[in-house]
């Protein structure tokens, strides 16, 4: 059973008031490559680019579209640049989440003052489309938030990028937004990044999960959901717990070598669509026993979908006290068992999924035994 906790120290008054997440931006070995594996399999459109060709002379950036999600991804152009060994330690992965806010300065102000370390000071970028500021602050591992606003510009991404069409156009794969992000953070920091969000970011820890709650027979995990004063912006925050054997939170730490970013949770309203358009496209997701659907209904109450499709996808299924959910987890779309993706469809439930916990951990765990590394 899931346990809300609410802050009630925090004040009423929204400090840094977040209009949704802007992009994430991750740094790849090769972006043109990342680039058309977003689009070919997830159904991603070309938006931006940037690069020697627009003026920037040390990386390339291709940014992809599709609802109101937007990716960055980016290369450098030299192996000595930081992104390069940023690249060699951690693999292909997730650095910046980028944050929309009204003003980017006062943003910068008010998290660095109650004690963030700054990653970029606040800046004004211009070209004939307008400007952009933006400033940032450091996070877990080498993770960053960016401040993004954006009130003032009316071009395709930022200045010093140019819209892009590369003539390849694969429809999309009903993907809408950003429902969540997770984080995978050491041994004991959990609280620790918990409190940085609570007095830097002025979240709120909306659902606590303790190791009894996560946990199969060889391992268990704890988790804090953190969300901004609106709700646009959930970050759930896990770090290991003592089990038999090797977590996954462990075997993310020890091939991502640091903390970081663990999956993205994307959003739609057709999940069924959505996951057998994706499985055509070549995604593969973590399957479940099929005797996890024998008594759903019974666990989880009427929902509207057939039992077939949800069986035969590996689509999971929670109910909390406001609906119920449905949500499938990719396997790691790199070749270290890093990031993932999370499908979610919601039909009422503001949960996780924790009834799913279990089924889902000890899928995890089937794969991870596979990689030698349970």
């Amino acid at each position: 059973m899931e346990t809300l906790t609410i802050d009630r120290k925090q004040k009423t008054a929204d400090f840094l008031p977040l209009n949704g997440t802007d992009h994430v931006e991750f740094y790849v070995g090769n972006a043109k490559q990342a680039a058309f594996y977003y689009k070919t399999a997830f159904g991603f459109q070309d938006l931006a680019y940037a690069g020697p060709e627009t003026g920037m002379r040390d990386r390339a950036s291709y940014v992809l579209q599709q609802g109101k999600i937007r990716l960055v991804l980016t290369t450098p152009l030299h192996s000595d640049h930081p992104m390069a060994e940023h690249i060699k330690k951690h693999g292909d992965g997730v650095k910046i989440l980028a944050l929309s806010v009204d003003d980017a300065y006062d943003a910068f102000y008010q998290t660095t003052s109650r004690g963030a370390e700054p990653y970029q000071e606040p800046k004004t970028i211009k070209d004939a489309h307008g400007e952009v500021r933006t400033s940032g602050i450091k996070l877990y591992g080498e993770t960053v938030h960016l401040f993004v606003e954006r009130k003032n510009y009316t071009g395709a991404f930022l200045p010093c990028y140019e819209p892009l069409d590369s003539h390849y156009h694969p429809t999309d794969t009903g993907l809408l937004h950003i429902d969540h992000c997770v984080g995978n953070v050491g041994w004991h920091k959990m609280n620790e990044w918990v409190n940085f969000y609570e007095e830097i970011m002025g979240f709120k820890n909306i659902l606590t999960f303790d190791d009894k709650m996560i946990s199969t027979e060889y391992s268990a995990l704890m988790s804090k959901v953190m969300s901004n004063g609106n709700g646009y912006v959930k970050f759930p925050i896990n770090e290991p717990a003592e089990g038999k054997k090797k977590s996954q939170i462990e075997e993310y730490l020890e091939f991502y070598e640091g903390e970081g970013v663990q999956h993205l949770a994307l959003a739609t309203d057709d999940i069924v669509k959505t996951v057998t358009t994706l499985q055509s496209r070549g995604i593969d997701f973590l399957t479940v026993p099929t005797t996890y659907y024998d008594d759903l209904i019974d666990r989880v109450g009427h929902i509207d979908e057939d039992l077939e499709p949800l069986k035969k996808l590996g689509i999971l299924v929670d109910r909390d006290d406001e609906g119920y959910l449905l949500q499938i987890f990719t396997k790691p779309v790199e070749d270290r068992p890093t990031l993932f993706f999370e499908i979610i469809q919601r039909k009422g439930a503001k949960s996780f999924g924790a009834g799913n916990f279990k089924a889902l951990f000890e899928a995890i765990e089937r794969e991870q035994e596979l990689r030698g590394n349970l």
